[in-house]
């Protein structure tokens, strides 16, 4: 159990709309450029020697992700975009009433006038509203393709102390719309919506701060379900970790896959409407096999150990800190393979785990 508590600034936090963009730092542009644009098809807003600047199809604002060459991958920021410029500077006294590290600036091409900051869990965010508009392709088909990449929907990010870190992003205006618990009060993970969605970001509780994953949406499930099969014919399916399936948290429909840096991207669709101000939390047992994969297939190790470093304002890597509480793999079966079980249940001759 948290036994820190998140003191709130006296000034207001910003007011944001949602998950907007991730500088990410890889380290070969090429390799890079192959998985997310030959394969993934994102759309390329421009490019050069040293970064590749990428957006979805539904998108009008310049870029949800930014490819910047580098000697370590990393995540350089987590972007995003709030209701007006006032908004950002109210982002950058929130922030310096905290304590913390902000900058001004034009950290990427296409916006400006954004403040980064090291946030009070060691995570790069950056807060912006001016950005140029460029082509929605939505209308595009000719240019989609069948396993199109329609919007950016959130980030996953992981953190030692989640009770911690949802009083913070409740305090930044994030609505809690679910979370792995058990009876202990121990939270093992939490969703965080600004927009009326499950989630712009999460926190999963581990060794952090890091990147989970980055995720796209598609139209549908069959769209994902055409990337399988791509990377299939290319012999890439190596690429994927884990899926398809369907989640029982937030209910979508997903598949995680590894880019050549090992960042984990998570296609993603299907979840369901939480913009109503009483939207209740729903709240999963961890000892529900279902709560990961609605289906009860088994979560791979990797999926709970490894996830992307990621840097302070002047690009250096951040320091990791360990979990104290329990980690959510000690206590689930999810390696063992079992389709279905809940605390109290019995499959097959176990009961949480253990033989009886």
């Amino acid at each position: 159990m948290s036994k820190r508590t998140f003191t709130s600034p006296e000034v207001p936090a910003p007011d944001i709309l949602r998950c907007a963009y991730m500088d990410l730092v890889v380290t070969d542009l090429a390799k890079s450029r192959e998985f997310y644009v030959d394969i993934l098809g994102l759309v390329v807003t421009e490019e050069n020697e040293n970064e590749i600047y990428l957006r979805s199809f539904d998108e009008f604002i310049h870029h949800n992700l930014v490819l910047r060459e580098g000697e370590t991958a990393a995540v350089a920021a987590f972007a995003f975009r709030v209701r007006s410029q006032d908004e950002v500077e109210k982002a950058e006294a929130y922030y310096r009433a905290l304590g913390c590290e902000t900058r001004r600036g034009d950290f990427t091409n296409g916006v400006r006038n954004a403040v980064r900051v090291v946030d009070p869990l060691g995570f790069p965010y950056e807060f912006f509203f001016e950005t140029d508009h460029v082509e929605r392709q939505a209308w595009a088909y000719d240019k989609q393709g069948p396993g199109a990449l329609v919007n950016l929907d959130h980030f996953n990010q992981v953190y030692p102390d989640v009770p911690f870190g949802a009083e913070y992003l409740a305090d930044l205006g994030f609505r809690k719309t679910e979370q792995i618990a058990d009876d202990n009060d121990v939270t093992y993970a939490a969703w965080f919506a600004r927009k009326s969605t499950v989630h712009d970001t999460a926190l999963t509780g581990g060794t952090g701060p890091a990147m989970h994953h980055i995720a796209f949406s598609t139209h549908e499930k069959h769209n994902i379900l055409y990337i399988c099969d791509k990377l299939g014919a290319l012999r890439l399916s190596d690429r994927i970790e884990r899926g398809p399936g369907r989640h029982g948290v937030s209910n979508a429909f997903y598949l995680y896959l590894r880019d050549p840096d090992g960042h984990r991207v998570e296609i993603y669709t299907q979840d369901y409407y939480t913009g109503d101000p009483d939207n209740p939390t729903v709240t999963w047992d961890v000892h529900d096999n279902q709560r990961r994969d609605w289906w009860g297939n088994p979560v791979v190790p990797s999926w709970y150990t490894e996830a992307s470093r990621v840097l302070d304002l002047d690009g250096n890597v951040q320091p990791l800190q360990e979990r104290t509480d329990s980690r959510e793999m000690d206590v689930t079966i999810g390696a063992d393979g079992f389709s279905y079980t809940r605390k109290g249940d019995t499959v097959e001759g176990f009961k949480l785990g253990e033989q009886v």
